[in-house]
């Protein structure tokens, strides 16, 4: 009597982009060797040296929380590594972003040192804000000459763009 054998199913051969290990997809999508995520990860479009167009401001205002989350965004923090910075709890922070809470001076005073910033920075209204950060982005040649073309790509040329400047940041070499 045979012993019937499972059917050979087609199986996809992948190679791991970290250790460039040449194997059958596992089941849990890592790999053998370095235990690195296999599946392809798909950039989401990041336009390229856009600046954060300026929210309406309410009255003509000071917008405190506008500023706290735009500075907070571009330094990469989280609300809760803000309000560690800060020694505070991480729903102050989120009351402060949503406009719920105004900040004393003192805590103007913590959260612009924890943001690496002075106080009138973020005390400047959006527009002049963002204006600001806009010519200061803008004095570097390269990046403004970068930034002339970037304008005409579309999103995935953009996002093509900068995953080859992330690669070469990474120090990362890609092989066939």
């Amino acid at each position: 009597m045979a012993t019937m054998m499972a059917p050979v199913e087609q199986r996809e051969v992948l190679r791991c982009d970290h250790c460039s290990l040449v194997q059958f997809r596992p089941s849990n999508a890592l790999c053998r060797r370095c235990h690195k995520c296999l599946e392809v990860e798909e950039p989401e479009p990041v336009p390229a040296l856009k600046i954060v167009p300026p929210q309406a401001t309410q009255e003509g205002g000071i917008q405190v929380a506008t500023a706290v989350r735009d500075l907070r965004h571009v330094r990469n923090l989280s609300q809760r590594q803000l309000a560690a910075r800060m020694n505070v709890p991480r729903t102050y922070i989120s009351k402060i972003e949503n406009g719920k809470a105004m900040p004393t001076l003192s805590s103007l005073d913590r959260l612009a040192k924890a943001l690496q910033v002075d106080i009138s920075t973020l005390l400047r209204d959006s527009t002049n804000r963002h204006r600001d950060e806009t010519a200061v982005l803008m004095t570097d040649p390269f990046l403004a000459e970068i930034a002339e073309y970037t304008s005409q790509l579309d999103a995935l040329q953009r996002s093509i763009f900068l995953n080859h400047v992330r690669e070469l940041a990474a120090g990362r070499r890609r092989t066939a």
